[in-house]
């Protein structure tokens, strides 16, 4: 039996559910992403959830920029406090904190407006195999490291398949993958789930990608990492309308590392070709042995 959680079922929809517990104050629990901390992207998806609660009926999600502050205890709920910074004809904005204990463990700020006409012009989607000519990559990861993946609550959430390795990078000195992910299960209609449940799946292996001259990734590898690897900040643009239980490409790059901090973007594609959003991510990355922050 999987573990479980105190806000009740596995899979997307459990993991980003909410409890309002005031005006505008809502609590929820969260899995972890590494031993004893708190997976980051749930706590982004579940901040965004929060805030989209508070904004009217026909405005959607468009930017959402968050800082990691501190890492979340699994054993205590969070309460996620929302501020209404702005209702304007065409646009909000939200402010949230996400508090453990009285201290902010994250923060996010999240813009929404209502849809309108206008120009509409994107790039061209990469070429990359169907994602249902791959293996499953919790299948390989299952082979690798049967434990370690047995230990990823995530898997009950989302089905992933990972692009192969180009056999040369496309620009020298950068590091990239690319990987298809939709829900494991179907989300239903509501423009906002499908939102939060892309910035939960953005954050599980963006700032891996900016790891992968040092170490192959997590689930192909079999042994311990490396590096130390957390997430500094978060940033998603969202462009067009998608569902996130549909296949979604995740082209992800890393163009540098430096100073103990490396950067990696994503752009997010659906699997008809549509540009759908695109992700940064600034995160630690040391060697092992050096875990200050």
């Amino acid at each position: 039996m999987p573990p479980t959680l105190p806000h009740g079922d596995l899979g997307l929809v459990g993991y980003l559910s909410l409890d309002r517990v005031g005006q505008d104050i809502f609590q929820g629990w969260c899995h972890e992403g590494l031993p004893l901390r708190a997976f980051g992207g749930q706590v982004a998806a579940q901040a965004l959830t929060a805030a989209g609660r508070t904004v009217s009926d026909g405005q959607f999600v468009h930017s959402l920029h968050g800082y990691f502050l501190r890492g979340g205890n699994t054993a205590r709920p969070v309460v996620y406090r929302v501020e209404r910074l702005r209702e304007g004809g065409t646009f909000a904005t939200r402010q949230v904190s996400a508090e453990q204990d009285g201290e902010v463990i994250f923060t996010l700020s999240a813009s929404f407006k209502h849809l309108e006409h206008a120009y509409d012009r994107q790039s061209k989607m990469p070429a990359a195999p169907d994602p249902h000519a791959l293996p499953d990559l919790f299948d390989l990861w299952a082979a690798a490291a049967p434990e370690d993946c047995g230990q990823q609550l995530y898997r009950h959430a989302l089905e992933m398949r990972r692009v192969p390795d180009p056999p040369e990078p496309h620009s020298p000195g950068m590091t990239e993958q690319k990987l298809w992910i939709r829900a494991a299960g179907p989300l239903g209609d509501e423009p906002l789930l499908h939102a939060c449940s892309l910035a939960y799946a953005s954050d599980l292996f963006l700032a891996p990608t900016a790891a992968l001259g040092l170490e192959r990734p997590r689930p192909l590898r079999g042994e311990p990492s490396k590096v130390y690897l957390t997430s500094l900040d978060h940033a998603v643009w969202f462009h067009r309308p998608f569902r996130a239980d549909e296949w979604m490409l995740f082209a992800q790059r890393s163009p540098s590392s430096v100073d103990g901090r490396a950067l990696a973007f994503a752009d997010v594609w659906s699997h008809d070709g549509r540009l759908i959003a695109h992700v940064v991510q600034e995160a630690v990355l040391r060697p092992l042995r050096e875990t200050r922050r």
